[in-house]
């Protein structure tokens, strides 16, 4: 049974990366996703919220909570990983900028390939991490479909306004479906990790990875949010990808499905409050 619950979150993983970059790409044009990048110092602060101060950020929560080596390990491989799909349906929860989402994984997913490779054996020296395995399911899952959207949309915009919701839709269901079957195929696992309270670290990487993008989001409102929740949703992803290359213990790999499953319980929530907090366009008229 707790193979076929992963097979499904595996499958359902691939449908929502997917169905996600398509959803951006029929929406909107190349200009919108391509041109905020032309902003080096917005990008120069994306990149140290998300390749440097986010992985200190780990390290530090690491020495003063210790960890089982495995367990060490995982998280830091989650804090090293960025550019995650699930930052699309953030930014659609919060109301915020979905085309500046997709710029921001246009911006780590490719840098995400190029560092983690460097860095991670760095910090994880017993580490194996080859770039290519990294580089060829985020291209095929997530860079791909984008580019594929975004010609829809220029070609035959008629067809991408009708596929755009059909995506949404689809990506909705299947974000519901990884929740669910990635909770139960690991269940007993993540009990033992709350037990064990192994699960607070995770907690406060997600956290802290929030405040600091948030920080460094500049004065715009949005671009504050976006960044906030693009630093804290980690590729989780490319994550279990090293995890399962470099490290024989599967404890690794649990830590970051377990993480991801703290992201989602935390952030999505987050995102709902910072809908909230927006003005109300109705208010604002009458």
């Amino acid at each position: 049974m707790r193979g076929l619950l992963a097979t499904v979150a595996d499958l359902a993983v691939l449908v929502f990366a997917v169905t996600s970059m398509l959803s951006v790409g029929f929406a909107h044009s190349a200009k919108e996703i391509l041109g905020p990048l032309r902003n080096l110092w917005a990008l120069a602060r994306a990149l140290l919220a998300n390749f440097v101060l986010v992985p200190l950020l780990a390290l530090g929560i690491i020495w003063v909570w210790p960890l089982d080596r495995p367990l060490q390990a995982g998280l830091i491989l989650v804090a090293m990983s960025a550019g995650a799909p699930f930052l699309i349906k953030l930014a659609e929860v919060a109301q915020a900028e979905v085309a500046l989402s997709a710029t921001l994984l246009v911006l780590l997913l490719p840098v995400t390939v190029v560092y983690a490779p460097i860095a991670v054996p760095r910090v994880l020296p017993e580490a194996d991490v080859s770039a290519g395995a990294l580089a060829v399911p985020l291209f095929l899952t997530m860079l791909l479909p984008l580019a594929a959207g975004l010609l829809v949309s220029s070609r035959w915009p008629a067809p991408a306004r009708r596929w755009g919701p059909v995506a949404r839709r689809a990506s909705t269901l299947a974000l519901v479906v990884i929740v669910l079957a990635t909770a139960l195929a690991n269940l007993r696992t993540i009990v033992a990790l709350f037990v064990e309270w192994a699960i607070v670290p995770a907690a406060l990487v997600v956290a802290g990875a929030f405040v600091i993008g948030y920080l460094l989001g500049g004065r715009d409102r949005n671009a504050r949010e976006v960044l906030g929740l693009a630093t804290s949703q980690r590729n989780i992803a490319a994550a279990t990808v090293m995890a399962t290359q470099g490290f024989v213990d599967n404890a690794a790999v649990v830590m970051v499905i377990v993480t991801s499953l703290v992201g989602f319980a935390l952030l999505f929530p987050v995102a709902a409050l910072l809908r909230r907090r927006k003005p109300n366009p109705a208010a604002q008229t009458g």
